[in-house]
């Protein structure tokens, strides 16, 4: 082939550069519309294999001229395929998403948030393919991971890059879309490993109990205050960072609010989520930027590349803090779930450390878009 097959890395920072992007999707329609690369100036076309195969010539009319194409699969695989096909047919710019939509899924990608206090600093990395978060906050040669997920290579090279050891290791909650990597961070990195007492429902191993005004201090002055914050799940804590920054976890997003039942308790948890969200966040300082561990659209990303917001413009623009009758509020939440992440009762079951999955069963059980809001 006349080019090079672009790798996740290489795809996901044009994405967040807002570069033009042209995809020829050739999954199964259903696999297409239920999850595909997203960006704002990404342009896709889904044509299944069988009929690329079927249909070249009348294809090729449709495809740009003057666009590089990259051609997307599963795992990268048929996707070379596709690519020899239109060759074949005389397409010149032309290559593949290197591993497809499953390395796609798994790609993160540092993002610097801000300075903190006396040399300090605070990363977001964004899971672009699956819409999580998580964070890194640095100071003084020592590291806290927040929310990591479970392809930790990624934490621990970034922590190397920048002369820093991971020293603390925190979840907000008991995760259900994902396989957290923050046990297994932990034990790579000789770590403290934190995790929310109240969202103990059998864990096989053992943790530091995380619990309302637990406080970590990262060098000598940068502050992690935890702040029980239910609602998502019974023992959701968000972080407060260096009074500046509030770690809401799966309780707030920019554009929508987490689920609560994905332990099948909405109707006893949708009373603490209103309760956090119309009451305990309130009472904070309006003035905290909001980091989410997830994000549900690409308009969601600034145009920084990052995923924040001002508590004050949260309670001024997102539709779901705007509805002040509680029983409202409850139906609204209630009567509008998406369908429930796959596999996430499993993916619980592992993050309780019940299941001992090989690498590849966990990779299956994650792939798919996030549904952790409402």
């Amino acid at each position: 082939m006349a080019l090079k097959p672009i790798t996740v890395k290489e795809m996901a920072q044009k994405v967040l550069a807002e570069e033009d992007v042209f995809l020829l999707d050739i999954r199964k329609e259903e696999d297409y519309i239920d999850w595909s690369i997203q960006g704002r100036n990404v342009n896709s076309m889904n044509i299944p294999f069988k009929k690329l195969e079927q249909e070249t010539e009348d294809i090729k009319k449709q495809l740009p001229e003057n666009q590089t194409i990259y051609v997307v699969c599963a795992k990268g695989i048929s996707s070379q395929k596709g690519v020899e096909i239109l060759e074949e047919a005389g397409v010149k710019d032309i290559t593949y998403l290197e591993g497809g939509m499953t390395a796609w899924s798994e790609h993160l990608e540092p993002m610097k948030i801000s300075d903190l206090s006396n040399g300090g600093e605070l990363y977001q990395f964004i899971r672009i393919g699956k819409g999580c978060l998580s964070y890194m906050v640095m100071s003084n040669g020592v590291a806290v991971v927040i929310d990591p997920v479970r392809t930790t290579e990624t934490y621990k090279n970034f922590a190397e890059e920048n002369d820093t050891a991971i020293k603390y290791v925190l979840d907000t909650h008991l995760h259900a879309d994902h396989i957290s990597g923050g046990k297994k961070l932990a034990e790579q990195t000789e770590a403290e490993y934190y995790f929310p007492t109240r969202d103990d429902e059998g864990m096989a191993f053992n943790y530091n109990e995380l619990r309302d005004g637990t406080t970590i201090t990262v060098g000598s002055t940068v502050k992690i205050s935890a702040f029980y914050s239910p609602g998502h799940t019974i023992g959701s804590t968000s972080f407060i960072v260096d009074n500046k920054y509030l770690m809401t976890g799966d309780i707030l997003f920019i554009d929508s609010i987490g689920r609560p039942d994905l332990a099948g308790k909405a109707d006893d948890w949708v009373d603490d989520l209103h309760q956090t969200l119309y009451g305990r966040y309130e009472g904070l300082s309006q003035d905290l930027i909001v980091l989410p561990a997830h994000f549900g659209e690409m308009k969601e990303i600034n145009e920084h590349g990052t995923v924040q917001d001002k508590l004050e413009n949260l309670y001024n623009k997102n539709d779901r803090l705007q509805v002040k009758d509680k029983e409202e509020f409850i139906h609204l939440v209630t009567d509008n779930l998406p369908p429930q992440p796959n596999s996430h009762e499993e993916i619980r079951k592992t993050n309780m450390g019940k299941n001992n999955l090989e690498e590849d069963e966990q990779r299956e059980m994650e792939v798919g878009p996030n549904r952790c809001a409402v």
